[in-house]
């Protein structure tokens, strides 16, 4: 038997990333030296939705790239070949604040590997990281968010499920499910 609960509907998931929005401007105020790098593939959709609010607030576009980091994985040899999807980071990051932007953090090893594939455009200054859902408990790497939206336990049989209308889904749900 399967339980699903909603962790978000679109009036919940608007209100927190208007706040998390707030919280970067906080403290990155004009974004003149901070750049957002969202992680493929569902990062990309929540980068989209702090940068579209970030350019409304603030009145100018903020820079930003996405990353793929299927080459810079711990695991990449163990698998088959995987498909890798699009980088593209049109600026360097030398003494920038890198801003990393993924829907739900889990293990931290995609966030260990985008750390490494951005050092390849640079020496940042600092880098942090901005999560929709933080599992809390199921950690494999160190690695904690800077922003979060909810951090939530759950066991590794749990799962989260960000459905976005740039993804194609009806409307915006963010779910959690057991099995």
């Amino acid at each position: 038997m399967t339980n699903k609960s909603r962790l978000f509907n679109k009036k919940r998931l608007d209100i927190t990333i208007n706040r998390l929005c707030h919280q970067l401007i906080e403290k990155h105020k004009n974004f003149e030296n901070t750049v957002l790098i969202g992680l493929q593939p569902r990062g990309i959709y929540f980068l989209n939705r702090i940068e579209k609010n970030l350019n409304r607030i603030l009145g100018k576009k903020i820079d930003s790239g996405i990353l793929d980091t299927t080459f810079y994985r711990d695991d990449f040899r163990s698998k088959e070949i995987p498909k890798a999807k699009e980088t593209l980071i049109p600026f360097l990051v030398d003494e920038k604040k890198v801003v990393i932007i993924d829907d739900v953090l889990f293990t931290g090893r995609t966030v260990r590997s985008a750390m490494e594939g951005i050092m390849n455009f640079g020496r940042p200054k600092k880098v942090e990281l901005l999560v929709l859902v933080d599992r809390k408990y199921s950690r494999d790497i160190p690695v904690e968010p800077t922003y979060c939206g909810i951090k939530i336990n759950t066991i590794t049989s749990d799962r989260v499920e960000v459905n976005l209308v740039e993804q194609g889904f009806k409307e915006d749900n963010i779910w959690i499910s057991n099995e």
